[in-house]
């Protein structure tokens, strides 16, 4: 949970946030998320999707292939270096949009970096409908 902001260094480096640096731990998976973030992995749930989730998608479907093939590729391992950061692939920043401010939020069982104004907009329409959506979704 949580939403931080940092920077993104000219070297490619992030501060992983203090709160969420136990629950990754100290090596985790970062890959191409939706909405055009980034969706970052502890090796764990990282197994449990491709294992439980992705081997189980039809293959005679063009989407599912799609989908794995997007998700996989931009896969990587990282690990956090002594100062709690790491470094992001260039194909995955220019993915993201991530150029120096991003935000960094707690998603469930992931954590997502956006490019700040990328999140901006995003969070600004989301909330707009929030009720809505809502309802639709939970049913509530």
């Amino acid at each position: 949970m949580g939403e931080f902001e940092h920077t993104v260094d000219d070297k490619g480096r992030l501060i992983v946030p203090a709160r969420f640096r136990e629950e990754l731990g100290f090596k985790f998976v970062v890959t191409r998320g939706l909405d055009r973030c980034l969706f970052v992995y502890p090796l764990g749930e990282w197994e449990k999707l491709v294992g439980e989730k992705l081997q189980g998608l039809p293959l005679g479907k063009t989407e599912a292939r799609a989908f794995v093939r997007t998700l996989m590729s931009g896969a990587t391992e990282c690990e956090l270096d002594k100062q709690g950061r790491i470094v992001l692939p260039a194909n995955l920043r220019a993915y993201a949009g991530l150029e120096k401010d991003v935000v960094v939020i707690g998603v469930s069982t992931r954590v997502e970096i956006w490019a700040k104004a990328e999140w901006e907009k995003y969070s600004a329409a989301a909330e707009a409908s929030f009720s809505e959506v809502a309802e639709t979704v939970v049913g509530l």
